[in-house]
């Protein structure tokens, strides 16, 4: 098996600006994929600890049914750039961060939100624009997420929304689960919003 990642959680979380309430919601998953060079691999990814079990079953389905995951490294290893994660074409969770464009805090700030091999499934914009730049939507590539596939169907199955569902763009690496009470998403801290 090849380790794409094998970090603590304290190396995992360093240098975020979430602040402690949040951090302490979370924990540090491991999980195991077949990725494009044909061989296994086990990454990470940090989220909130309510949805490890979800995550722990929806890898589980990733490994046996053979779909292919480029990577899965905790952002701080892109030094909390979501851009340069994109960029990368790798899965990740948890980073504190805004939602893109706006000054409201992304369901990634509190590890409720999953974005899986954004190169094969990127953002696309009502314009025609795609993120990361340069990529494509093919639904027949490997690693390419789809309405009728068995990974879209168990996230959804599990109470998660599918970014390939959004009206407003086509967010196809991004799945979010919004908690039963609203009131624990965090809010953007005053100097944040400076």
């Amino acid at each position: 098996m090849i380790v794409d990642s094998n970090l603590s959680f304290d190396e995992a979380i360093a240098g975020t600006d979430a602040p402690l309430d949040v951090i302490g919601k979370l924990c540090l998953v491991e999980v195991c994929y077949w990725s494009f060079d044909g061989k296994m691999h086990q990454g990470q990814l940090v989220v909130q600890k309510e949805l490890r079990q979800d995550l722990s079953d929806i890898f589980t389905l990733i490994q046996n049914t053979g779909f292919k995951v480029a990577q899965a490294i905790p952002l701080v290893k892109y030094g909390w750039s979501d851009d340069l994660s994109m960029a990368n074409n790798n899965s990740s969770a948890f980073n504190y961060r805004f939602v893109a464009g706006t000054r409201r805090l992304s369901l990634h700030a509190a590890g409720r939100a999953v974005d899986i091999n954004p190169y094969q499934n990127p953002v696309i914009y009502k314009d025609g624009g795609s993120a990361p730049p340069g990529a494509s939507y093919n639904p027949a590539a490997d690693g390419t997420l789809q309405e009728g596939s068995p990974v879209v169907q168990l996230f959804k199955s599990r109470g998660w929304r599918w970014g390939g569902d959004f009206e407003s763009v086509r967010d196809y690496h991004h799945f979010e689960k919004t908690p039963l009470d609203a009131s624990t998403i965090p809010k953007a801290p005053q100097r944040l919003l400076k």
